[in-house]
């Protein structure tokens, strides 16, 4: 069976497809002839779809990304750039949840958005772990407060100046660490390829945008990514697999609270050639 599959009837000749083909595997050789990948190519195809994507006439079929399953870009739902600006300006790192569980399902369909993020090489290695259960994050919390305590207790340790408060938050029935949120997702993949860092990142970028149109608000758990890297015990309790990288836990769940303003930042510094 060819990796491509080409219906002569729609296909234009256009080269659009070997034009845009990352890998430039696919050989096309002008009006009159057809686009194919050679037998000793397709090794080199990183499935990535372009081909599929970029003809106009659904001429051209990929044997591992179907064109059945690639579903056609509608222009109703395009965004218009004041739509985009409002998106992006409104993600907001949200700390406060109401104490109600976030339903399987809807984490299920949130992180298969969060998968069209794209991946180096298109390897998609990002694999998710889902902690939905609050006692346990308490225990975690906890063990995070633990960590804290024994560093500070050595004058030699270094530690941020705002860990005694958190221990002291604690001890009043505050959880600083994970903000008593009901779930807790993390994006970690096979190896410890620091490119792997950026595939998480990404991924999890995709997963805080996506949130909010679920009503479920986020925040990246920074104390707890510090404390698992420092402490490989914790990365077990949390159930990241030893030779897993990670980047950055997640909370989420249903915010208490709303936002009406789309706070401004820092001009950026442009630095031009």
């Amino acid at each position: 069976m060819n990796m491509l599959n080409i219906d002569q009837k729609k296909c234009k000749q256009d080269g659009f497809c070997a034009a845009d083909c990352p890998m430039g595997i696919i050989r096309f050789e002008g009006k009159g002839r057809y686009p194919e990948i050679l037998p000793e190519s397709e090794a080199m195809c990183i499935r990535c779809g372009h081909c599929v994507a970029v003809c106009p006439h659904g001429a051209l079929d990929h044997a591992e990304v179907p064109l059945a399953a690639c579903t056609v870009i509608d222009k109703a739902l395009v965004l218009s750039t004041a739509q985009a600006e409002q998106f992006l300006r409104s993600r907001r790192s949200v700390r406060r949840f109401k104490d109600k569980p976030v339903e399987k399902v809807t984490l299920q369909h949130l992180i298969e958005s969060a998968r069209y993020a794209p991946t180096a090489g298109n390897s998609q290695l990002v694999e998710w772990l889902v902690i939905n259960d609050r006692k346990l994050l308490h225990t975690i919390s906890g063990q995070v407060i633990d960590w804290m305590r024994v560093l500070l207790q050595d004058p030699k340790s270094p530690v941020a100046p705002y860990y005694p408060a958190l221990v002291k938050a604690w001890e009043a029935g505050v959880d600083s660490v994970l903000r008593s949120a009901p779930c807790l997702v993390v994006a970690m993949a096979p190896g410890s390829m620091p490119i792997r860092m950026v595939d998480l990142t990404l991924a999890l970028s995709y997963l805080e945008l996506a949130a909010p149109q679920y009503g479920l608000g986020t925040c990246w758990a920074g104390l707890l990514q510090g404390a698992m890297l420092a402490n490989p015990s914790l990365k077990e309790a949390v159930g990241i697999p030893q030779d897993y990288s990670f980047h950055y836990p997640m909370m989420i769940g249903y915010g208490k609270v709303r936002y009406y303003r789309l706070p401004e930042r820092k001009e950026p510094k442009i630095h031009w050639r």
